[in-house]
């Protein structure tokens, strides 16, 4: 990951201890419905990251479309939750009691809590880095891992593409028509762009022999090794114990409720 972005710490770190560190934080948040473990694991999350060096700013600004996100989920649980307690407003399907806000408050912040270190963690993974994790330390089959960082690394250039096509109708005189329909040509003029770039670099690679099986009794070899060290252990145990502070708590104030009940 980038200095500008991740902190200093995850990037010491095994790409593919970010997703395992992924999955622990936010596996205990998908099994319950409550605002308190949602949120203390927000809390613990945005104090990590203060930790390890990422600003308040850069903070926001990674996660403020989460903010937007989660009030429309949250009003639609507030509008047809289930009902409990005392019911404040009653129309048609359309019921708000005191059921309804607290579930709605809880999957508002239940939103934030689980896409936040998804987003933190995830961003400007080394996708070359990730690729010799998953084949050298989970095994996963050479030529699916090598195909897919390469579609990664390409997955990268569409913004690029985006923006030389538009500067291109433009300086043609063909961006002047309606917004949607502008919208819906550079989208297939992308989508046609992808498929050729896709098609030659699966020729190339194949010419370079990536698409090949090694020879019987060999082993293919990998310019990078990939291991996990004490720090990618250390980091995962912290992140063990982050996840199971807010089920704790959770659970001692009587808060804890599983999804669906």
């Amino acid at each position: 990951m980038s200095a500008e972005v991740s902190p200093s710490g995850t990037s010491r770190i095994n790409p593919l201890t970010r997703i395992f560190i992924m999955l622990i934080i936010t596996t205990p948040l998908l099994l319950s419905l409550d605002w308190v473990s949602a949120t203390m694991s927000l809390s613990i999350t945005i104090l990590a990251a203060l930790l390890l060096g990422v600003g308040p700013k850069r903070i926001f600004g990674v996660l403020w479309p989460l903010l937007l996100i989660a009030p429309v989920s949250g009003a639609s649980m507030l509008l047809y939750g289930a009902e409990g307690g005392e019911v404040y407003f009653e129309f048609w399907l359309m019921t708000i009691s005191d059921n309804s806000i607290e579930l709605s408050i809880a999957i508002m912040i239940r939103i934030l809590a689980v896409a936040s270190p998804v987003i933190l963690l995830a961003r400007n993974i080394d996708p070359t880095r990730l690729g010799d994790a998953l084949a050298q330390i989970l095994h996963f089959p050479e030529r699916f891992v090598i195909g897919s960082v390469a579609g990664v690394r390409m997955a990268g250039l569409f913004h690029d593409d985006w923006v030389a096509m538009h500067r291109a109708r433009r300086a043609r005189g063909l961006a002047d028509r309606g917004r949607i329909a502008h919208f819906f040509t550079m989208a297939f003029g992308l989508l046609v762009l992808a498929l050729r770039r896709g098609g030659k670099l699966a020729t190339a690679m194949e010419a370079r022999g990536f698409g090949r099986a090694p020879l019987q009794g060999a082993k293919r070899t990998w310019a990078r090794p990939s291991r996990l060290h004490s720090a990618d252990w250390q980091a995962l145990g912290a992140a063990a114990v982050c996840a199971a502070i807010p089920v704790v708590i959770a659970v001692l104030v009587g808060s804890w409720r599983w999804f669906g009940l």
